[in-house]
């Protein structure tokens, strides 16, 4: 039933439709972000366009918008408050340089470390994060809209208040959801768009239109210098911003790339993506731009109305820097309640339902790290929902595997040899000292590695904890078959490690090469 998305090819006629329809949804999108970081509301949608277009044209994800987001937006507000917008400007000209730093490192893949759970979780929070927003766009002149869900008392005089915004939205989702079951020649979202607006003109309901919100109307974004001193004190100050705008924006894009390629079955490129981010950010420092990164929603709108090519990312954004120069008047006359219409959908196709069905099947540390991350994406932002789930996973998995070193016991000719199996690193060193006896084994003991392997330092540290143990009590204490990885971290602690490393034997096979 919530299946929005049609695995469609590449097509021109779609992406540029598809392209129209995200750059109308992006307005709005934009100036409230604008107005979240304490800015113009131009700034934003400079942003918008300076973002979308470059990451369109060299990013590695075609089909994947981005813009001005809300994540990057609350980090700003902060250093915007205190020290004016031009430093804002210097921070994302950084952020941006620390994006394509990360891109040449090849640190996009990480992104495969992030586990599924918290890839819905991150997924579910948002959409969750999403319709809160959209509620916002609602007005009641006895309570603020973002309070309705907790005071349940004043809702039917905020039905009264919104009744024809509601309707108009819901009618936007009727068509959005039954039109593609007539014809997919026009994108449902951009038909139910034009057919509300229409419907507002002519019939002159009293609606809140993109005009209530903000001006659009603007020129060209142009180059300028940031306005602020080069000094060390100037970069102490935005260089904590610029890591943290650096981590949200990359997080997020390559989340979001994640979950593209997951929808179209395709793949796409995650260093490319970060270098093409980061040139974005740098460009709208000195353009004037707030500055950001993927937009999950806007991406969904584009991959469901059928754009999967680059061009749908360059029509968005030029069509939006068309509507600030020429088309102001006409934009602003196209009522929220379409545009909520939009969004409401794109909730319901970004929310995992399936999640409600696997709770009770997958293991309960899986359930509880999806919904943790959802959790505290709605309580606080994405990046720090996904940094969450990735430690909490990684704790569990460590403890887990903590637990399965074991050790074979036998003894032959005075000698007790210890079977390891399963890794030897900071989570099983305890477990790791409980296998062995000291008092009661022979003056020989050796500890055979083939089955196993010493993973950090931690590892090393209890191996001497161990030999000092045996050394102690006048017993030899051997290891064997280190791996050479294993050797190395040996070789590498020198005089840490008090132990006999038995050396395996190398047998060579004359050959013509050694002749």
């Amino acid at each position: 039933m919530f299946n929005l998305i049609s695995k469609t090819t590449e097509n021109p006629k779609d992406d540029i439709l598809s392209g129209l329809t995200v750059a109308l949804a992006l307005v709005p999108e934009a100036v409230a972000f604008a107005f979240v970081a304490g800015v113009n509301p131009l700034v934003g949608l400079y942003a918008a366009f300076m973002v979308g277009l470059i990451t369109s044209i060299f990013g590695g994800r075609p089909g994947m918008i981005s813009g001005a987001t809300g994540a990057m937006a609350v980090v700003m507000v902060a250093l915007v408050a205190d020290h004016g917008v031009e430093y804002l400007f210097a921070a994302v000209v950084l952020c941006g340089l620390i994006q394509v730093l990360a891109g040449v490192l090849k640190l996009g893949k990480f992104i495969r470390l992030v586990p599924q759970p918290v890839m819905l979780g991150f997924v579910n929070g948002l959409a969750i994060v999403i319709f809160l927003s959209q509620i916002g766009q609602f007005t009641n002149d006895s309570m603020q809209s973002e309070s309705l869900l907790t005071n349940v008392a004043s809702l039917p005089a905020w039905l009264s208040d919104n009744g024809v915004m509601l309707a108009l939205m819901l009618i936007a989702m009727i068509i959005i959801h039954f039109l593609p079951k007539f014809t997919k020649l026009v994108p449902s979202a951009l038909a139910a768009i034009v057919a509300i607006t229409l419907a507002v003109i002519f019939l002159g309901l009293d609606t809140r239109t993109v005009g209530d919100v903000a001006n659009i109307a603007g020129g060209l974004p142009e180059f300028s210098i940031p306005n602020v001193p080069f000094t060390l004190e100037t970069l102490w100050i935005i260089l904590p911003y610029s890591f943290i705008l650096a981590g949200v924006g990359l997080i997020e894009s390559l989340l979001t790339l994640t979950l593209i390629d997951e929808l179209t079955q395709t793949r796409g490129r995650g260093n490319r993506e970060c270098i093409a981010q980061g040139a974005s950010n740098t460009v709208n420092g000195f353009f004037g731009g707030m500055g950001g990164c993927a937009m999950i929603g806007q991406s969904m709108i584009n991959i469901n109305s059928g754009g999967r090519g680059r061009l749908s990312g360059i029509t968005a954004a030029v069509a939006l820097l068309l509507f600030i120069l020429f088309g102001s008047s006409i934009i602003e006359q196209i009522p929220l309640a379409a545009l909520v219409g939009v969004m409401m959908m794109v909730v319901i196709g970004t929310f995992e339902w399936s999640s409600f069905r696997i709770l009770k099947k997958v293991p309960k540390k899986d359930a509880f790290v999806l919904i943790l991350v959802s959790a505290v994406t709605v309580a606080t932002d994405l990046a720090m929902a996904v940094v969450v789930g990735v430690i909490v996973s990684a704790l569990v998995f460590a403890w887990e595997h903590a637990q399965h070193i074991r050790a074979d016991i036998k003894e032959e000719n005075g000698v007790k040899t210890y079977e390891l199996h399963g890794p030897l690193f900071f989570g099983s060193t305890s477990f790791f000292l409980e296998l062995f006896d000291p008092q009661n084994d022979p003056d020989e003991v050796v500890i055979e590695f083939k089955h196993s392997r010493v993973a950090d330092h931690s590892g090393l540290e209890v191996i001497d904890v161990l030999a000092d143990r045996y050394l102690k009590l006048g017993k030899k204490l051997s290891l064997k078959h280190l791996s050479p990885e294993c050797r190395q971290l040996l070789k590498n602690a020198g005089d840490m490690v008090e132990v006999d490393v038995i050396e395996d034997p190398k047998y060579h096979v004359v050959t013509d090469k050694l002749a």
